[in-house]
């Protein structure tokens, strides 16, 4: 999780961004908010022309917004000129294609160096050396001196983020990086951008392969043009990508102080609660016994829903931790129950869930009368 001590090095402000079609005006990012922390492996997936490459687009500055701001390591780079935003790209950000883009008539030395180059990074005489290193850490140096149709599609790959890393920014952008490679190729360049964040580097990757997003420390789902709420994708992913986004849209946010309870058993239950960030315990209070702790729940998970399925008021009570407020995110019980009815898929999952906790709260209170 985010890290409240320390800003963003990547922030994206209500970021609109229209474009103009002969069949009229079309929206690619519809007022996105985002932070993304220094150190994250951060993948975006969504269905094609959902916005997943415009938002990468306005985080490189590649393209401008329409409305909105972008700031990159403090800085809000549609405020500057055009030159200094591309000599700015040049310092702090790798950006690596789906089709390499490596220059064809140069070596996979001298293209490694271009960065350096253009952003004068480095001595000329420190340049090619440093340039090798890279290649030798991506594991090409034996192929340096060919041009790119010498080597495989992988190795060009590994070549363009040797080359992303030329002048050592803090953040790496990538495009569908795994697109157009066999899958030994793919887990090879994943590795890579593995190794990267542990040496600090931010890493944000598009991708079409759900595989890829298990190896990341982040995902953002984007559908049409809109994020999704990351702890609605934690907590029901067997919905599909519209659906929600719809979820998203009916989200109340709640906060609770530590210690706070939340629900109290024999209440009446009127939301279906997942939890953004923080932990929540389940717990019942038999009569003169002791009370029983039944379940810590963290972030991803979800309360509430034994009451809107099962029928009837809360069977326990749910507060936060001690040790720590906890933020919620509510979908009130109409809204629950369509959910349920356009997803037969999450209705089975959550009902399985339902009739586990309703015989584990079985057993609990039965102990607690024995005691």
């Amino acid at each position: 999780m985010n890290d409240a001590s320390s800003a963003p090095i990547i922030q994206l402000r209500q970021v609109v961004k229209r474009f103009k079609t002969a069949a009229g005006e079309y929206i690619g990012l519809r007022g996105v908010d985002v932070d993304i922390m220094a150190g994250q492996f951060v993948a975006i997936v969504g269905k094609s022309g959902s916005g997943k490459s415009t938002m990468l687009n306005m985080i490189t500055g590649i393209d401008h917004p329409t409305s909105g701001e972008v700031l990159v390591n403090g800085v809000n780079i549609y405020k500057i000129t055009e030159n200094e935003r591309s000599l700015w790209r040049g310092q702090n950000l790798g950006i690596v294609f789906q089709f390499f883009q490596l220059l064809p008539m140069l070596t996979l030395l001298e293209n490694t160096m271009l960065p350096m180059d253009y952003c004068n990074a480095f001595s000329p005489l420190e340049r090619p050396e440093r340039a090798m290193e890279l290649l030798k850490m991506v594991g090409l140096q034996e192929q340096a001196h060919k041009l790119p149709a010498a080597v495989s599609s992988g190795q060009q790959q590994a070549a363009a983020i040797a080359r992303a890393l030329a002048t050592d920014p803090p953040i790496i952008v990538a495009d569908e990086p795994t697109g157009n490679l066999d899958s030994r190729s793919s887990e090879e360049i994943i590795e890579l951008f593995n190794q990267l964040v542990v040496q600090g580097k931010t890493i944000i990757l598009v991708t079409h392969d759900p595989s890829i997003t298990k190896r990341t420390t982040r995902t953002l789902i984007i559908s049409d043009g809109k994020i999704i709420d990351e702890t609605v994708a934690k907590a029901l992913p067997l919905l599909n990508h519209t659906q929600m986004l719809k979820v998203t849209q009916l989200l109340e946010y709640k906060q609770m102080p530590a210690g706070a309870t939340i629900i109290h058993k024999g209440e009446h239950i009127d939301y279906f609660f997942m939890i953004a960030r923080g932990e929540v315990e389940v717990v019942l209070q038999p009569p003169k016994r002791s009370e029983l702790t039944l379940a810590h729940l963290g972030e991803g998970e979800f309360f509430g829903e034994v009451e809107l399925v099962h029928g009837g008021d809360s069977i326990a009570s749910v507060r936060a931790t001690p040790d720590s407020p906890v933020q919620l995110v509510a979908l009130h019980r109409k809204d629950f129950t369509e959910m349920l009815v356009g997803s037969p898929l999450t209705e089975e999952s959550i009902s399985r869930i339902v009739q586990a906790r309703l015989a584990e709260n079985r057993a609990a209170d039965r102990r607690g009368r024995w005691w």
